[in-house]
């Protein structure tokens, strides 16, 4: 049987961190499906479509991660693509209490798939989106936050903002 993990997120942009994870995760799975939640709670910065091209463009060298859109459940999202594993990054027992919460409803909805955790590196601990999002709404320098191959296009994307 095929290992199929989801690597569920806003990705609201994709970060070195997000990069890092799907990097060891592909070495754990036989295929790592990198999801990009439209979440109705959140007003992202970039489109779901321009999230889907970046992730795809920064990932184009791991050759059984793919990208793709949903809404709604992401367990529904995972049973329809065959995922019995869910991949989720922690930063602080903080966030693993938040993460702990989420797999038990998980669990309890999907039984039959497990949540898997991949502790986030210590030079990426204090990397995450939002931190993205508030240096690029300054002006800030995010080159060693987001991954190479798109910090470009992230920086042209928020030219138009």
């Amino acid at each position: 049987m095929e290992r199929i993990a989801l690597f569920a997120g806003s990705f609201d942009p994709f970060t070195v961190a997000h990069f890092s994870l799907a990097k060891r995760a592909s070495a754990l799975f036989d295929r790592v499906i990198i999801a990009v939640g439209e979440n109705v709670q959140k007003h992202p910065l970039f489109s779901t479509e321009l999230r889907v091209k970046l992730i795809q463009k920064a990932t184009a060298n791991l050759e059984n991660v793919c990208v793709k859109s949903y809404a709604g459940l992401t367990g529904n999202f995972a049973t329809e693509n065959g995922a019995k594993f869910l991949l989720r990054g922690i930063r602080s027992p903080n966030e693993f209490d938040i993460e702990r919460n989420l797999a038990w409803n998980n669990a309890r909805l999907y039984p039959e798939i497990e949540t898997v955790y991949l502790q986030i590196e210590a030079e990426n601990a204090a990397v995450s989106s939002s931190a993205v999002r508030e240096i690029l709404k300054f002006g800030g320098d995010i080159s060693s936050m987001v991954p190479p191959s798109i910090l470009g296009d992230i920086l042209n994307a928020t030219e138009k903002f």
